[in-house]
């Protein structure tokens, strides 16, 4: 299985050899190294720690894990890699251009919102005597059993939660940039950390 970091740079498009115009979001994917190998012995559970990006003032107890590899911004651990060792890079070249994988991020947090941006609700008609409650929610209980139900739908705040796009497709690969063309949208905006995994 291939496992890496990336970041988000944004959206464009690829036009093929017949005109046909593909929506694309590009990534600056790897290269990650892998900084430790966790072991069911001594940790408990079997994992990969890869490390993304660059540090430019790494802490103390960073610097002391990461000490004879490079400063490392971001560490994230995986279960889908096997076989590697303390040291081994990982780029682009670990995907092919036709691979099917999944991305996973943090999306844009949008703040507070109300029903009909946050539920897609409706609202209430726009005449016959409605007044100021176009954009309300509405009735939101009844007698028993006296309180608020989990789950109920209600203005809140949206966005800003992990979530996993799957069944993506890479267009392009540009091995000398360490770039990824993935076909359609990801979750997040500009600048997101995304974990990019095959499927």
């Amino acid at each position: 299985m291939a496992f890496l970091l990336g970041k988000k740079i944004g959206m464009t498009q690829i036009f093929n050899e017949d005109g046909v115009v593909t929506p694309v979001t590009l990534i600056e994917a790897g290269p990650v190294t892998v900084t430790q190998i966790k072991t069911k012995g001594k940790d408990g559970y079997e994992a990969v720690q890869v490390g993304f990006g660059k540090e430019k003032k790494p802490n103390k107890p960073k610097s002391g894990h990461l000490k004879d590899l490079k400063p490392l911004k971001t560490l994230k651990e995986t279960k889908t890699l096997g076989g590697k060792k303390r040291g081994d890079e990982l780029d682009v070249s670990v995907f092919n251009v036709g691979d099917v994988i999944k991305v996973s991020g943090v999306s844009k947090g949008k703040g507070f919102q109300g029903v009909v941006k946050r539920h897609g609700f409706h609202g209430m008609p726009a005449s016959h005597g409605h007044h100021h409650v176009l954009r309300h929610g509405g009735s939101i209980g009844q007698r028993f059993p006296q309180h608020t139900l989990k789950g109920m739908r209600m203005p809140g705040r949206m966005g800003g939660k992990r979530i996993t796009a799957r069944g993506l497709k890479i267009v392009n690969i540009d091995k000398e940039n360490n770039l990824l063309a993935v076909k359609g949208a990801l979750p997040g905006r500009r600048g997101t950390l995304l974990e990019i995994q095959k499927l």
